[in-house]
Parts: structure tokens; C-alpha cells; sequence
């Protein structure tokens, strides 16, 4: 079979239905997500979280006592290291934070230390401590 007679020939052109661009072509081939929210989904299963460390009463004195002589100088406002627990939103478990601060407040009837941007830090999150 010889295509000779068309080979030559010009695609007829419509003019009620203008030709579709190159980029509109390519936009019909683009990937698409089948499942939406799965890949976020397996980067949370994926996350990883820690789990909170009891400390022992030992330890809990200590922190204790430290919370004392820092009441004694509240009015100073003291600096302090503290690293604490901060539970997870989505997952059980959290994160250890330690961050440097400004004490507002002590409340011992909550078991709260208010720092001086209003975050509040329970007693039973802290495991460590230090003035500075």
C-alpha cells in the first residue's frame, strides 16, 4: 500500500475550534494524585516521637528545690535553662525542649512555671533546671 496521495496533504484546519497549545496538550498527561492526603499521611506514621522519661524522686527533689530558690528571686526575673516535655498533637509520645527564659511567675497551686511570653511548663514535663 502506497500513502503517496496523502502523504503531501495539509491537515484541514477547523475554525470554530482553534487549536489547543502545547502546554494545554502536555497538562492532559501531568500526574495526578489518586489518593489525596496519603503521602502526608505516611510522612506522620513515619514521624517519630519520643516517649516521656519518669524521673525518679531523687530527681524530683532536686527539681524541687531549685523551683524553691527560684521563687526566693522572682522578682529579679531570673533567667533559666529549663528542658521539659511537650507532648505530640497527633501522635502519642512528644518532644524534650530545652529553651533559655525569663521567669514571670511560679504558680504551686497549678504546678506551672509561667515564663515571661506567658508559656506555661508543668512541674511533672521538667527533668532538668539551671539558673543562669
Amino acid at each position: 500500500m502506497n500513502y503517496d496521495d496523502i502523504i503531501n496533504t495539509r491537515y484541514p484546519f477547523d475554525l470554530k475550534h482553534p487549536r489547543m497549545s502545547v502546554y494545554n496538550r502536555s497538562a492532559q498527561f501531568a500526574p495526578f494524585a489518586a489518593l489525596t492526603g496519603h503521602s502526608e499521611s505516611i510522612k506522620e506514621t513515619a514521624r517519630l516521637t519520643d516517649e516521656q522519661i519518669e524521673i525518679n524522686e531523687d530527681q524530683k527533689e532536686i527539681i524541687n528545690q531549685k523551683l524553691i530558690y527560684i521563687n526566693k528571686y522572682i522578682k529579679a526575673h531570673p533567667n533559666i535553662s529549663i528542658t521539659y516535655f511537650v507532648k505530640d498533637k497527633k501522635k502519642k509520645g512528644g518532644k524534650y525542649i530545652t529553651i533559655t527564659s525569663e521567669i514571670k511567675k511560679i504558680d504551686t497551686y497549678n504546678k506551672v512555671i509561667i515564663l515571661v511570653n506567658n508559656n506555661k511548663i508543668l512541674f511533672d514535663d521538667i527533668i532538668s533546671i539551671h539558673t543562669i
